[in-house]
């Protein structure tokens, strides 16, 4: 594992790794350093088999503040293919958390803003604290929400992210929860116990079978109801009966005991 400066990183022994943004001072902002760095953070988990899941965290008051608004002065000023390519690691980015084959939990402290609701929005699952503020700030700055705007209409509806990122209003977590950028509120004493909860959730499912449902649910998503989509769904439950886990998991239950992955 690489040292990282901008992101913490630890992985338990269950298989839980976090990563943490760890930009206090500057509320977490997504800056080039971690940007990069938790890009290949993901990567990492992608390919190891220890990790089962990932909990995305933000170190200090604030989730993420969004993008670093003195590198996006900077960036302004440069050609257009130089803004194209930084604009392009920043969306990698987001494509890398969400497509990650193992679940990931984005737990938000104070709030997220910009390309930190983005980020929430890529995640498989949300958990918030019932303080926390969410806003696409974005038309404020003269600038637009570009490369999360498909994470955000996936995960809100287009309507509702439509109406957010033309006026920039403040989203609380209960307005957040309504309309699906979260899946939790909680109350700030109550997070720790939600966020194990739903990691032991997690870590009763199989680790294939978790892999596979989300590349199912892409593929899902992108496609029309169609026969190709009833063959696509078809063959995919038939290779997971077929699979080692599949088999284990239905001999572990009429057995009447846990699967070899718990």
């Amino acid at each position: 594992m690489d040292q990282y400066s901008a992101i913490l990183f630890q992985l338990d022994d269950s298989g839980c790794a976090e990563i943490s943004l760890n930009r206090p001072e500057a509320r977490n902002a997504l800056s080039p350093l971690l940007i990069k760095e938790l890009t290949h953070a993901i990567k990492h988990c992608e390919i190891d088999p220890k990790v089962r899941m990932i909990k995305v965290t933000g170190q200090g008051k604030i989730f993420c503040a969004g993008a670093d608004l003195n590198h996006m002065q900077a960036i302004a000023h440069q050609t257009y293919e130089q803004n194209l390519e930084d604009a392009h690691e920043l969306g990698h980015l987001f494509a890398t958390v969400n497509r990650c084959s193992k679940p990931t939990m984005a737990i938000i402290q104070g709030g997220a803003y910009g390309g930190g609701v983005g980020l929430v929005a890529a995640c498989d699952i949300a958990i918030a604290t019932q303080d926390a503020k969410f806003s696409l700030s974005e038309v404020r700055l003269g600038i637009i929400p570009a490369v999360i705007s498909p994470y955000l209409v996936r995960a809100m509806g287009a309507r509702q992210a439509l109406r957010y990122a033309l006026t920039a209003q403040v989203i609380t977590a209960q307005e957040a929860l309504q309309h699906g950028l979260i899946h939790y509120q909680v109350m700030e004493a109550d997070l720790r116990a939600l966020v194990d909860q739903i990691t032991s959730y997690l870590m009763q499912g199989s680790p294939a079978a978790q892999a596979a449902t989300k590349k199912l649910f892409h593929t899902v998503e992108a496609s029309p109801l169609s026969a190709e989509l009833n063959q696509i769904t078809a063959a995919a439950i038939a290779e997971a009966r077929a699979s080692l886990d599949g088999q284990e998991g239905l001999k572990a239950f009429l057995e009447k005991r846990q699967p070899s992955w718990i």
